[in-house]
């Protein structure tokens, strides 16, 4: 419910799953108290049956414990479930830092190529979604390119799946594919930029309206507190998880991913003059630490 006691949904254009609910309220302890899940599932639109599947879920699938039944229970998350719910802040750091003007690109492409025997199938195929994950546009077959070093991290990653030894590096100042070699052009050709910009203006739309909401009410109800970060930072991880980061000489300007990030940093600030009781899910915490770290001295715009 909301401050006026009537369920609302979820924001325009924010899809959260139960699961990412369930996630979004885990507590430093790595707790999650189900009376507080329900709450702010009412909140968001969801039925307690919604809920109550998804748990189940995540119990079954050894992603959390069970201790307790309905609202009294606690949900304990697992060892490799509290591991995986840790942010990526270095790529947060990345993303603001770019935004200050403070990562300038220095010209180089940074290239990967792998070829991993057919019989090692499933490290080759974890592989490559890793390499794109991390902002990598294929090129040919086998072969990745992104405008920022990840060579340590495509490393790492080439290491844990034992496929180190099929992998290779280089880098270049002077790309072309097809043709074209500037690098603006490369970096339309490459990336869905259009796609991407899309994405970060519904970002900046729905951080837009949660700042005006919690600017025009000074003291939400703590459900709608813990709602309006959950759909945050659900929305944010919609438009950030795609993007390659590319440094800024490579997008068209304005890019809209800047703003989105200077009304997100804003949200959180806004957020953060009224965390909700302890114990806060991680969320505020983490936003706690990070916000005056990556976000101090952002200019309006």
């Amino acid at each position: 419910m909301n401050a006026k006691g009537m369920t609302r949904g979820p924001a325009e254009g924010v899809e959260i799953s139960t699961r990412v609910l369930v996630e979004g309220l885990v507590r430093e302890d790595g707790t999650v108290d189900a009376g507080e899940l329900y709450t702010v599932a009412g909140t968001l639109g969801m039925s307690d049956q919604q809920v109550r599947l998804c748990v189940r879920r995540l119990v079954a699938d050894g992603r959390f414990v069970q201790q307790g039944r309905g609202r009294r229970a606690v949900l304990r998350a697992t060892g490799d479930t509290r591991h995986a719910l840790e942010p990526e802040a270095d790529f947060l750091r990345l993303m603001y830092a770019q935004d200050r003007g403070e990562a300038p690109w220095d010209g180089v492409w940074h290239l990967v190529a792998f070829a991993v025997p057919e019989t090692e199938r499933a490290a080759r195929d974890a592989l490559r979604e890793t390499i794109v994950h991390l902002g990598g546009a294929p090129l040919q077959g086998g072969l990745y390119v992104a405008a920022n070093a990840w060579e340590d991290l495509v490393g790492a990653a080439a290491d844990r799946l034992g496929a180190g030894a099929h992998v290779t590096y280089l880098t270049s100042t002077d790309l072309r594919v097809g043709g074209v070699s500037d690098p603006v052009a490369l970096a339309a050709r490459l990336w869905p930029l259009d796609d991407l910009a899309e994405g970060h203006r519904r970002l900046a739309a729905t951080a837009g309206a949660h700042l005006d909401r919690l600017r025009g009410d000074p003291s939400p109800a703590e459900p709608e507190t813990l709602a309006i970060a959950l759909e945050l930072a659900a929305a944010f991880t919609a438009a950030t998880e795609p993007d390659p980061l590319l440094p800024p000489e490579l997008l068209p300007s304005p890019w809209p991913g800047a703003r989105a990030r200077e009304l997100v940093a804003r949200c959180w600030a806004e957020l953060l003059r009224r965390p909700p009781r302890a114990p806060a899910p991680r969320l505020f915490r983490w936003y706690a630490d990070v916000i005056d770290e990556i976000t101090g001295g952002l200019p309006v715009r």
